[in-house]
């Protein structure tokens, strides 16, 4: 009996030891459907906090762009003289907005602003910058649907590689007959693993677009209320040359 106990206890311990509960011998010693899963986890958590980075670095620049313009706007200057200073291609989207204002509005000047032109102007002038504004925001929140997607499928796919990693377990388990756990152990912890991992790139993701979201929602807000002042202005110039 001493024997046959001796005999068991050595041969857990080498079903520990060729079982490694380590990352690396997690994953070496998984099953191929589980690699992949384990792998598309990893390249999908990498790129997430790709993305993570250059929005963090982005939304500062772009508030830090928004701060600068709003700065030089409200300075009291003409405003035809930061149009030629900012150019036909400006950097950041504010500025953009005010550049396709003013442009419609030089447009509509050099042809002459007649009684005709005005009621319509000021409709134009607006919806060029509700474009421009669109097409900014587009461009800012580029990738945020690939945190969405992450965050919300990523512990599924875990979830599949566990499952996947538990049956095979099992049908190791019925073929060999040995349900000691150091015989268990090892598969049922590549299994978890896989789970852990969908956690890992899942969690990340999701707090990053709900931050993101709130952060960009706020920016467009920013625009928009400067578009409204910008049209407000250029309203009250159209009044007055109309008075002239």
């Amino acid at each position: 009996m001493d024997a046959l106990q001796t005999a068991q206890l050595a041969g857990n311990a080498a079903a520990t030891t060729a079982h490694e509960i380590t990352i690396l011998g997690l994953f070496w010693q998984a099953d191929a459907v589980v690699k992949i899963v384990m792998m598309m986890l990893v390249v999908a958590s990498i790129w997430c906090w790709a993305i993570i980075i250059e929005k963090l670095m982005r939304i500062r620049r772009l508030n830090a762009q928004a701060d600068a313009f709003e700065e030089a706007f409200w300075s009291g200057g003409s405003l035809d003289a930061l149009y030629d200073r900012i150019g036909q291609t400006p950097a950041d989207p504010m500025a953009a907005t005010f550049s396709a204002g003013m442009r419609e509005w030089r447009h509509a000047a050099d042809r002459g602003i007649g009684g005709t032109m005005k009621s319509s102007l000021q409709q134009r002038v607006e919806r060029v910058m509700a474009v421009t504004i669109g097409r900014e925001m587009a461009r800012a929140e580029r990738y945020m649907t690939f945190l969405a997607s992450v965050g919300s499928t990523a512990p599924f796919i875990g979830l599949f590689g566990t499952v996947w990693g538990i049956m095979n377990s099992f049908t190791s388990i019925a073929g060999s007959g040995n349900t000691s756990l150091a015989v268990v152990a090892p598969g049922i912890a590549e299994a978890l693993f896989a789970t852990a991992m969908g956690l890992l790139a899942a969690i990340p993701a999701v707090l990053s677009y709900n931050k993101f979201s709130t952060d960009l929602g706020r920016y467009a807000d920013r625009l928009d209320t400067f578009s409204g002042e910008f049209s407000a202005i250029l309203s009250r110039h159209l009044e007055e040359r109309g008075a002239a």
